[in-house]
């Protein structure tokens, strides 16, 4: 059955944005699944089979405020307030030292990580401060690495410690709002873009080593979780990881 809410999750049509859209989806909250590309976006919906709440494909480069704009428009037009927001549309690159690192590739990081963060977040607080009831909830993906690098990730890693403060600082400003904001890190997801994991990766000691990672589900059972709190509660910060991923302790 519907639950009659609205969720909006940006870069659905694949990877963690596509589990956690569908499992939103499945869940009862008419689901608003963001892309670049939309057939991809239709493909996602197609996948994720019959279901009471109604999903919608939108085609929206995030890193462009006339397009955010657009979207939180058809949005609201179309189903008539915003009650979640998961920011979740990122980028990556190759492991690079920095002085090798083009510039229009940080610029390409930074523009979706955290301008198009910012740009959802800006939309997302708008209409939820001024519906009726007002309120709702934004959780931004944020990565074990807004905590720890990995090694030649200067333009991501950066990228997601200011994804950090953007979650503090919506926190705080959403409270006489009923704007609730949380921050998922997450650490070796098994997603397409985490398949290398599997194979070997760069360690901090300079070696390459082979990773453990975990089901994608898990995350969008994380984020169901922190999605499904009343606004009178608030997972500030969860960290969700493989296990025996080498993040706790010293490299």
């Amino acid at each position: 059955m519907s639950n009659g809410k609205i969720a909006i999750v940006t870069g659905a049509g694949t990877g963690i944005g596509k589990s956690v859209a569908t499992a939103l989806l499945k869940a009862g909250w008419n689901t608003v699944f963001v892309g670049r590309r939309k057939s991809v976006l239709e493909e996602a919906i197609a996948a994720a089979g019959p279901c009471e709440a109604r999903a919608l494909a939108v085609a929206c480069d995030i890193s462009k405020a006339d397009q955010v704009d657009e979207l939180f428009a058809e949005v609201i037009a179309t189903f008539g307030r915003v009650d979640l927001l998961f920011n979740n549309a990122g980028v990556g690159y190759k492991s690079t030292l920095i002085d090798e690192i083009p510039v229009d590739v940080w610029e390409d990081v930074v523009g979706v990580n955290l301008t198009g963060s910012f740009l959802c977040a800006r939309a997302a607080f708008g209409a939820m401060r001024r519906q009726n009831p007002q309120g709702g909830r934004i959780i931004n993906n944020g990565s074990v690495s807004a905590h720890a690098p990995r090694p030649g990730s200067v333009p991501y890693t950066t990228t997601k410690h200011a994804i950090t403060g953007l979650t503090k600082t919506l926190a705080l400003d959403g409270r006489p709002f009923d704007i609730a904001c949380g921050q998922i890190d997450i650490g070796n997801a098994l997603t397409e873009m985490a398949v290398p994991m599997t194979q070997g990766v760069p360690q901090a000691n300079g070696t390459i080593a082979p990773e453990a990672v975990m089901d994608v589900e898990r995350v969008a059972e994380a984020v169901l979780y922190m999605a499904g709190l009343p606004l009178d509660a608030n997972v500030l910060f969860m960290t969700v990881m493989a296990t025996n991923m080498p993040y706790v302790g010293r490299g």
